[in-house]
């Protein structure tokens, strides 16, 4: 995984001193997106299954409560240049509402995905996957994967 990921990022490079020149909502941006294709991998490498089933095995791991409860493991785990990139996101002014999430978990899954993409665009991709892996630990040891209804 983190080999397709340096791939990508071998073709488009970014400076380290540029991401604050980044907003935390285009942070947050590639971070959804990143943090969706880890969770895809994950699950499709765990086994052959329906790509429906496969979606709602993902809202397990992807929702706001879900990243909002990634983040609670795994907030004392970060150091301050990604506490401060959490905050930045957490705090951004969001132009679309939180649909069918509280605003304060759609708030901090922003800070979350922000970090992510933070840490996808400035090559610290084992890093990334650490706090990742650490943080889904918690959402797995929650309750099967699955298990939730969609719409919650």
């Amino acid at each position: 995984m983190e080999k397709t990921l340096d791939l990508i990022t071998g073709h488009f490079p970014v400076r380290k001193e540029e991401m604050r020149a980044y907003s935390a909502l285009s942070l947050a941006y590639i971070g959804d997106s990143v943090y969706d294709l880890i969770i895809k991998t994950m699950l499709v490498t765990r086994g052959h299954d329906r790509p429906n089933h496969y979606h709602r095995k993902a809202v397990d791991y992807v929702s706001a409560a879900a990243q909002t409860m990634i983040m609670n493991r795994i907030r004392p785990l970060l150091n301050e240049e990604e506490k401060t990139i959490f905050r930045r996101g957490r705090n951004s002014k969001t132009i679309s509402p939180a649909k069918n999430q509280s605003h304060h978990d759609y708030r901090i899954a922003t800070g979350f995905e922000a970090l992510v993409g933070y840490l996808y665009l400035t090559g610290q991709r084992e890093r990334m996957l650490e706090l990742i892996t650490e943080g889904i630990s918690v959402v797995e040891s929650d309750e099967e994967p699955g298990s939730r209804e969609q719409g919650e």
